[in-house]
Formats: C-alpha cells, structure tokens, sequence
C-alpha cells in the first residue's frame, strides 16, 4: 500500500509553483515559470523521497496554458531532457505519479468549444506524462462531468466525446464519482461501456452515495474489477469533511484515529490511497508512520522538530505533553503523538502564547542578529503587542532572519507555514 498526497508540498523549501496572467505570457515568461516549476516538482520529488512517499499528484499548472493551441514553444522540445530526469527518478524510486485535470475540463458538456479544451487539455496532461517516460499504472484522474438537464443524454454525450480521445489519453483515463451528479454505481457503469478504471472518493460517496445498502468496502471491492495488470494497483480517494463547511469540503488534517478506523476497515491492503486534504504531505507522513511496520522513534522525533513552535504557540499543555511521551526510546507513540498534535493545532492562539513562542525562535538569532535587528524586533514586539501588527508581519521578519543567518532547523520546521 501507498499513501500520498496532492499537488503541493507544504513546509518545503523551493516548492512554490509560480504561474501568471494570460495577457503576461510570452514565450520568455512561460520559459521562465516552466523552468521553475520543474525545478520545484524536482525538489517535491527529493522530499517525497526523504520521506518514503511513494504515491504524488502532479499539479496541473506545472507548465502554466501548455493546453492552449497558440503555445508559444514546443515545451516537450525544450524541457525534454528535465522531464525524462524526473520521470527517471520517479520511477527509480518506485514513486507513483498521477494527474487530475480541474472542473473545467469537462468531456460531456453540450458546448463544443468547451469539449475542444477538454480534449486539449487530457492531451496536455497525457504528453506531460509521456514526456517523463511514465509507465501505464500512471493515471490522469476524470470526472464524467455535468447533467445539463438529462443525464441519459450527458452520459451518451460523454462516451461519444471519448471516442475522440487518442489512444495514449485512453490508457491513461480513470474515472472518479463526485459529490454532485455521477455516483459510484453510474461510474461503473459508464467504466464498463469503455473498460476503463474506477476511483472510489469516500467523502464524496458520503455526499451523493448511490444507495444506502452497501459498505465503501463492497463499492471499493466492485471498483477493483475495473483494474487490469496493465493499470497498476487500484487507487481510491480518501478524506474527510471539514466540520464548519459546506458537505464534501475536505478537512484541514486528516484526523488519525478517523482514518485508522478506515484503513484497519478495508478488506485489503493491496491498494493505493490518495489523500485529499489542505495540509497535504504533512497528513501523508502521519498516516503513513501511523501505519508503518517499521516502527521507530526517530521518525517521531524529525516529525516533532519540525511542530514544535507550532504547538508551542497554541497549546503550552500539549508541547508539554508530546516532549513526555517521546522520552520513552523503547516505545512508538504514533497515534498519541499526533492525536496531540491535532488538538495542539487546533486551538487558538492568544497573545501570551505568541509571544512565548516568539521568544524561543528569536533565541536562534539573540548571538548572531545584528543590533539593527534586535532592536527592529523588540520595537515589532512591543507593536504587536500593542495590537498595531499582525502576528504574520513578526513571523515574516524571523523568516527573512531565518534565511539571512541559514539556520536550517527553523527553516525546516513549520513555525512560518502553519
């Protein structure tokens, strides 16, 4: 089984995707943009690989209107050598790769124009994946669409429009149930017209379930006959609802016990689990030392290194509480650990807390800060203080010390992203 996570890296250095207005888009700016997003997907590579995640949803804005047929260059010729390298790595290290196009690439709408940027933009995300050498287990994951008033006509609509598509988008094609129109019983049956793959999303299931007679597990096992060898492990969705939002808004963190009670739940473990949630890799790496079989400390405490100012600003009783339970060598409080993350991070800040927090990470720089720079930060305290600014003004100024003095352990924590 492999556990991951979509799109964006979060607390990591030189991830940050760079895109920019259409009107702004000549050939030297895409030029420019590719070249940096490619060297972030590179760096999201490297931290995946760190951390032993082995399942990655590429973002689509990779390589920002590489869909629109007035693309300036052949981005294929150009990167082709970076785009094999990272494929290479990929594969070398057994990474699994996906891709989602958004809500506006939609194959069964009644608009034609709208079916014309569909189709160009599966084939942007199919040529991205045969640029990078990636083998047939990797998808691109798709919605059936709308309903427009007739969903017998929107599900004929949408096989017709998929017998456009090229060969190489259709090995490459699976197909989702979502929160709105198409639930799991309609997907596998528009699945089975085209012998295509199925992804069970749980959370949206939950939302617009087919019926109420049968478990995810029954769901999960009838979306397994739709993988053949060829497509690789089958792959569901997993997340959760955010209390305070509307029904199928995804959670800001994957709440361990709610999805150890998922995962000890399913039949098998011969699958792959994608993650949607906001916190991104962060929920990856606790579900996935929360399962390991390798159970060791030091994971534990690498986690608890890059937390620990987080949870000291919200929650002093549980900063206390976490250095407790790691002290312990012989055990692997995995669960604990993070259940107390959870409720740490989860609370709100107050002004004392702040400062007391602040106060710790400025000591990283109390020997090495210039007298300017202590005494910017004592007049910043005394104004936050004073409520004249915001707690991510301070935060951004220790950042930039951060940065300036390379102290690696704050830079590496989550003090400036949480």
């Amino acid at each position: 089984m492999r556990i991951g996570y979509a799109c964006l890296t979060v607390g990591v250095r030189d991830t940050a995707l760079k895109n920019c207005m259409l009107k702004n888009a000549d050939a030297a700016r895409l030029f420019e943009i590719t070249e940096h997003n490619l060297n972030c997907f590179d760096n999201m590579l490297n931290y995946n690989i760190r951390t032993g995640i082995h399942l990655f949803r590429v973002s689509s804005d990779l390589i920002p209107f590489a869909s629109r047929p007035d693309y300036p260059f052949s981005w294929q010729e150009k990167f082709s050598q970076k785009l094999k390298q990272l494929g290479d790595k990929a594969l070398q290290n057994r990474i699994r790769l996906s891709m989602h196009p958004g809500q506006y690439t939609v194959l069964n709408s009644p608009n034609a124009e709208v079916v014309k940027n569909a189709i160009s933009d599966l084939e942007y995300h199919c040529s991205l994946m045969d640029s990078m050498r990636l083998g047939s287990d990797s998808k691109i994951i798709l919605h059936i669409g709308g309903i427009y008033q007739d969903k017998k006509a929107a599900i004929e609509r949408f096989l017709i429009h998929y017998s456009y598509l090229s060969e190489a988008i259709k090995k490459r094609l699976i197909f989702e149930n979502d929160d709105k129109s198409y639930h799991i019983a309609d997907v596998l049956d528009i699945a089975s017209k085209l012998s295509a793959p199925v992804v069970f999303d749980n959370l949206h299931h939950s939302v617009n379930p087919c019926d109420n007679l049968h478990t995810d597990n029954f769901w999960i096992n009838e979306c397994k006959k739709t993988w053949k060898q060829t497509d690789g492990c089958q792959k569901i969705h997993y997340s959760q609802q955010e209390p305070s939002k509307k029904p199928g808004s995804h959670s800001s963190t994957i709440h361990i016990r709610d999805f150890l009670d998922y995962y000890n739940g399913l039949d098998s473990k011969d699958i792959d689990i994608m993650l949607e949630v906001k916190d991104k890799n962060l929920s990856a790496v606790k579900c996935i030392l929360c399962t390991s079989d390798t159970k060791k400390i030091g994971a534990l405490e690498d986690e608890w290194s890059k937390y620990k100012y987080s949870v000291l600003e919200k929650s002093p009783q549980d900063y206390l509480e976490i250095r407790k339970i790691l002290k312990n060598k012989s055990k692997y409080p995995a669960v604990g650990f993070y259940e107390l993350l959870e409720d740490a991070l989860y609370q709100q800040t107050n002004q004392g807390k702040f400062i007391n927090a602040l106060q710790h990470v400025w000591g990283y720089f109390k020997n090495t800060a210039s007298e300017k720079e202590k005494a910017s930060f004592i007049k910043m305290t005394k104004n936050f203080e004073q409520g004249n600014i915001s707690e991510h003004t301070i935060k951004n100024y220790l950042l930039k010390l951060a940065v300036k003095y390379q102290q690696d352990y704050l830079l590496n924590s989550y003090y400036f992203d949480l």
